[in-house]
């Protein structure tokens, strides 16, 4: 099966109309694909607050491991290019993501945000719970896809989990000079008790795996021993101290995050070798009611 991507127009009123055309590669090599790919519009028509220029590209990048990656960038004509990471059992069209991105767009700064294996409803690939060294090699897929375009990566952005991946990456492949991590975990350890109950070690051992279910008793997700004791061996600390002097990190956090403890932020500020802090003040986990500061800082720390 090729990529099968719409063409879409959008009305000044935003409504979707049927689809101009159908486009499928199948029988293109993979580096065809991403050529057209990169080229397959969701055309606006210019609303009153963005510059007419300004459109939606869907955008398909084979990962190291032949797995789709699938994303969206918001293409404003600018060279540089900032990436958005989403967090753990997130996606792409989670808020935090989608607000960053409008945001960049608005100031004329394209930004792509994207779906890592397995995550989403669109990138190929088995949901794994750990995989932050695997993250961190799809998000390398992505800059080089930018990279082969003549684009620049203005920056890296990751949320939660997705901080942890842009700050791996920062730690391995040095190509990026600005990482915003914002509410990452410093401790991998932490936060896992909660997840899989106590004993979970002794539980996965014995089992191979733990299913970790809602509460009316859904399997969300399954742990496997290999993806638990991924996280559980990922290190931040040496992680850290692996970063270039040269790259700027600023970590922002939410000093009412309930998921990641604030403190967890001031532990990055001093492993990380040129860091900036910034602590929102009431702010949750997600920003919940502080995207704009949220925002505000991310731009500055950019431009």
């Amino acid at each position: 099966m090729g990529t099968l991507i719409h063409n879409y127009h959008l009305t000044p009123s935003s409504t979707f109309l049927i689809p101009t055309k159908k486009l499928c590669f199948s029988d293109f090599r993979l580096k065809h694909q991403l050529s057209f790919c990169n080229r397959i519009q969701i055309k606006m028509s210019a609303l009153p607050h963005q510059n007419p220029g300004i459109c939606h590209q869907k955008v398909v990048i084979e990962n190291k491991h032949g797995e789709n990656l699938v994303g969206v960038l918001h293409e404003t004509g600018s060279k540089d290019v900032v990436i958005l990471c989403h967090g753990f059992q997130s996606s792409k069209e989670s808020n935090t993501i989608t607000n960053l991105a409008s945001a960049l767009e608005k100031e004329g700064i394209s930004a792509f945000r994207f779906d890592f294996a397995g995550n989403g409803k669109e990138s190929e690939g088995s949901f794994q719970y750990g995989n932050y060294r695997r993250e961190a090699d799809d998000l390398h897929s992505v800059i080089q896809h930018f990279h082969g375009n003549n684009r620049v990566t203005r920056a890296i952005l990751g949320h939660s989990k997705g901080g942890n991946v842009v700050l791996l990456y920062a730690s391995k492949y040095h190509d990026v000079y600005r990482v915003i991590n914002v509410c990452g975990r410093y401790n991998t350890v932490e936060g896992v008790e909660e997840r899989l109950g106590k004993g979970f070690l002794q539980k996965v051992k014995e089992n191979g795996f733990i299913d970790v279910k809602s509460k009316t008793g859904e399997v969300l997700y399954c742990v496997t021993e290999e993806s638990l004791m991924d996280r559980l061996n990922t290190n931040m600390h040496e992680a850290c101290q692996q970063i270039d002097e040269d790259c700027k990190v600023l970590t922002i956090h939410g000093s009412d995050d309930p998921i990641v403890r604030v403190e967890e932020a001031l532990e990055f500020a001093k492993a990380v070798p040129n860091h900036k802090l910034h602590i929102i003040e009431g702010a949750d986990h997600r920003f919940s009611k502080h995207q704009d500061e949220l925002i505000s800082n991310v731009l500055s720390f950019i431009k």
